[in-house]
């Protein structure tokens, strides 16, 4: 069988998609949500998800890197907060950055996500709202309250398009759905 043959059809704030269904190890395989590219589908989560938030107090969004930057823009847009991107590599540029390990589902290894020194500026002693496209495990949740821990900044809401596997770990994410996982 094809990776692609299955798909999963969502509505994600009006927007119809089929995510298609990926082994991503024997026995397990998950909808995987790719919103690169997919400026409809981002800005109508985007202004969902900003509407979602409104009534936290929060000074600044704060993302993982790669695929929940766009959605961390548009929201920042929508909102009117700035965004910090937690990058998965030190590049001389960032000086003397905060780091903690996580494990993503889609890659089954252990990555680092780092936390920039200009970033560490705005968040430090503020209030921030985590963001990711999807949360599954809490891996990369885990790694991003660690470094928000380690920066001194106050996590106040947590927010992703969808939640994805056991659905009432979740129950305190601010999410436009929530994904299975099959079997």
């Amino acid at each position: 069988m094809n990776n692609y043959d299955k798909t999963f059809p969502v509505n994600i704030a009006g927007v119809e998609r089929s995510l298609p269904v990926i082994e991503i190890k024997p026995g397990l395989r998950i909808a995987v949500l790719n919103i690169l590219g997919d400026t409809e589908l981002v800005q109508a989560a985007s202004k969902t998800l900003s509407d979602m938030l409104d009534d936290l107090e929060y000074s600044v969004l704060v993302t993982a890197e790669a695929k929940s930057i766009p959605l961390a823009h548009a929201v920042s847009v929508a909102s009117r907060k700035p965004y910090v991107v937690l990058r998965k590599t030190h590049k001389p540029y960032m000086g003397e950055s905060l780091c903690a390990e996580t494990l993503s589902i889609t890659t089954g290894k252990p990555q680092m996500l780092y936390l920039d020194q200009k970033d560490l500026r705005l968040v430090s002693k503020n209030s921030v709202v985590l963001l990711d496209d999807v949360i599954s495990t809490g891996s990369t949740l885990k790694s991003m309250r660690l470094l928000m821990a380690q920066a001194q900044a106050r996590v106040v809401g947590e927010a992703a398009i969808f939640t994805e596997g056991d659905k009432s770990q979740w129950k305190d994410i601010y999410a436009l759905g929530h994904l299975p996982i099959f079997s």
